[in-house]
């Protein structure tokens, strides 16, 4: 069994935001698997269902987005699952929109959700980072992430959630970078610098 979290913030309010993908790579696994009915356990929203044999606890955190290890720590010692079973889905503004890595370990790099999960899991969970952009300025950080994303991106959007969802056979049984490549030949999106590009460098 392994677990797959979705990050984001809970409520209509951020439904929407840029830091809400992981919430919504959640509810595309659960469509194209046919998860069963969504429940309220761990401080989360949680759907059970099986990948081509695997059997996956899904979880969309209810902590919001900084306390997110608290959910997610109870879920695995629940069922004694050690960090190398769960992913997180979580939003990346170090990767150019629609990009999309997977990383095993390493720092938070200024991801409140992922520095949670650090402190209550240690850092050695698999990340699956999607790409949402940089608007440039550190400044402006926050109302970007926490901004709803715009018509223009949904093409983009709608591309990588479904490719996750479709490669995530690869994931569950551990094979991540087949599972990378799989994700972006499915849904391909520039490689560009989110900085360069916010600042019109490009």
């Amino acid at each position: 069994m392994i677990i797959i979290a979705g990050l984001g913030n809970p409520g209509a309010k951020y439904e929407k935001n840029r830091h809400n993908i992981g919430f919504m790579a959640a509810d595309e696994i659960s469509r194209r698997w046919r998860f069963g009915p969504e429940r309220a356990k761990f401080q989360s929203i949680i759907a059970e269902g099986d990948v081509e044999g695997t059997k996956v606890l899904l979880m969309k955190p209810q902590t919001y987005m900084n306390e997110s290890g608290r959910a997610v720590g109870e879920a695995a010692r629940f069922y004694k699952i050690k960090p190398s079973e769960i992913i997180v889905f979580h939003d990346e503004i170090d990767l150019a929109p629609g990009r999309f890595r997977m990383k095993t370990g390493g720092g938070a790099a200024g991801q409140n959700g992922i520095r949670s999960l650090i402190s209550h899991l240690g850092a050695d969970f698999r990340r699956a980072r999607m790409g949402i952009g940089h608007p440039g300025e550190k400044d402006l950080v926050m109302p970007h992430v926490l901004g709803d994303f715009h018509k223009a991106e949904q093409p983009w959007l709608n591309a990588m959630l479904q490719a996750c969802a479709d490669a995530l056979p690869f994931a569950v049984v551990g094979d991540d970078g087949r599972y990378q490549g799989e994700v972006m030949r499915l849904a391909p999106a520039p490689k560009f610098s989110p900085r360069q590009a916010a600042r019109g460098e490009l």
